[in-house]
């Protein structure tokens, strides 16, 4: 993992849910005092590795903290916007200030309270990115299990809200629920088509 320079502690930073057409966007914010073993990209790992070292981060890191941005405030600010809120939201709640801030990504969020650096593929090449990458990936992920609780015709614990065909077909069958986002093309477009 690279090395950048920032006041320390430095916490790493990094949001899942970007792309879902429901659900909220969640971001991490992770303070790592030494490396956990076997942190990567999420992505790169399967849902029982990210549980199991979700619980490892949780346990070890100095300090980690969860931030969101709800699906109202996706559909009022645009998601990039809400993601910058829900990346706010979890710096802002660490019990520990960061003297940086390393942000997966091009762009940073406005009005951070420390210096901070965007790390384009920064999930896999900083440890506190990919811990905050997991951290976000699991609880977010844990969420939308319990969303298809509520919402079982819509398959939300298999896709997560992400746009597979699956969802898409629920969608043209039953129309949108209160988790999706009615500014993302493929809800607006089952929106018409149910008012027809």
């Amino acid at each position: 993992m690279t090395a950048v320079l920032l006041p320390t502690p430095v916490a790493g930073v990094d949001e899942v849910g970007r792309g879902p057409w429901a659900g909220p966007v969640v971001a991490a914010a992770v303070i790592l005092e030494r490396p956990v073993a076997g942190v990567t990209d999420s992505k790169r790992l399967r849902a029982k590795q990210r549980e199991q070292l979700a619980a490892a981060i949780r346990e070890h890191a100095a300090a980690w903290a969860l931030g969101r941005a709800e699906v109202e405030e996706i559909d009022r600010l645009n998601i990039r916007q809400a993601t910058f809120l829900a990346m706010r939201r979890a710096v802002a709640a660490l019990t520990t200030a960061p003297g940086g801030l390393l942000i997966d990504g091009r762009e940073l969020p406005e009005s951070l309270p420390c210096p901070a650096r965007a790390v384009v593929g920064g999930d896999g090449t900083e440890l506190a990115i990919a811990a905050a990458s997991i951290l976000a990936k699991t609880a977010r992920d844990a969420e939308m299990r319990e969303w298809d609780d509520h919402y079982p015709e819509y398959g939300f614990a298999a896709h997560k809200g992400y746009g597979t065909a699956a969802h898409r077909s629920a969608l043209q069958r039953w129309g949108p629920c209160p988790l999706h986002r009615r500014s993302f093309a493929p809800v607006r477009v089952s929106i018409l088509k149910s008012t027809e």
